[in-house]
């Protein structure tokens, strides 16, 4: 099963997110679940650095074994935190679509930083 870990802060927006294991729907290479769910995840990961000019640099994040961890810096700037925090509720939207299609394979769950 994937678990996807929201990770909120004290106005409960999304400040980043966790992604680890495996959905198990069909043999590696063929799973539609994962790889929905992996799309998506490195995706948000390039927007927030093309369509939010955040630079890479200042996002910490890690990509092993399958596993991403993603966490947004503090954004300053009011115009770009708020493409940020609609490019993350997006990245909620399609986990929720992908849990919705494929119940059993993914879980969400919601963390404080």
């Amino acid at each position: 099963m994937i678990q996807v870990k929201l990770y909120r802060d004290y106005e409960n927006r999304i400040r980043g997110y966790n992604i680890t294991g495996h959905a198990g729907y069909d043999v590696k290479g063929e799973d539609i679940v994962c790889a929905a769910v992996s799309v998506l995840a490195q995706t948000i990961l390039l927007a927030l650095v093309k369509v939010c000019k955040i630079k890479k640099k200042d996002i910490d994040y890690s990509i092993y074994e399958g596993n991403m961890d993603v966490k947004i810096p503090n954004i300053p700037d009011r115009e770009q935190d708020i493409k940020v925090e609609a490019l993350l509720n997006t990245f909620e939207v399609g986990i929720e679509a992908i849990v919705e299609s494929y119940p059993g394979y993914v879980v969400i769950e919601n963390r404080e930083v």
